[in-house]
């Protein structure tokens, strides 16, 4: 007998399912890099702040833009050669790829932000995730499993070969 695949049960719900699902990669900073560089390369990519990695991938903190230009031109160190690690904020806030959505959207409300760096348990980075994705998404998927409970119910999910 083939095995059919089956839409989600009804009773699924889209916060029980792993952040590492709705995670978007992020392009970083490596810390060993030049104030220099990591503002040239924030500014090909019209960002004002980005996640900072050791060479293995591991995040480190993040920095920002102002802080950088604040911290190292307006002391008068040469941003040629200081480096990013120096400049590196650590208190931004994280969830693991494998907890769930719900917690996640838990620790962007408790932390009053709108999207969250996602690690390993290793700290390797693999992304970000978005407050208003995940409110979108959850709006999606219960507008999904609303619809659905107008269909009926398969009796069985194989059929004969």
């Amino acid at each position: 007998m083939e095995q059919i695949k089956q839409d989600p049960p009804v009773d699924s719900t889209f916060n029980d399912r792993s952040v590492k699902e709705i995670t978007t990669p992020v392009r970083s900073v490596v810390s060993n890099a030049s104030v220099e560089a990591a503002l040239d390369e924030m500014h090909v990519r019209g960002v004002d702040s980005s996640s900072v990695v050791d060479l293995s991938g591991a995040l480190l903190g993040s920095v920002s833009k102002d802080a950088m230009q604040r911290k190292v031109g307006g002391l008068g160190h040469d941003p040629k050669t200081e480096q990013v690690q120096a400049q590196l904020e650590k208190s931004a806030p994280t969830c693991f790829d494998d907890q769930s959505v719900s917690e996640a959207k838990q620790i962007m409300l408790d932390a009053n932000v709108g999207e969250v760096l996602v690690v390993t348990r290793d700290a390797l980075l693999v992304g970000t995730t978005k407050l208003e994705e995940i409110i979108q998404q959850e709006h999606q998927h219960n507008v999904w499993n609303l619809a659905s409970r107008d269909r009926p119910l398969p009796l069985w999910s194989s059929v004969m070969a």
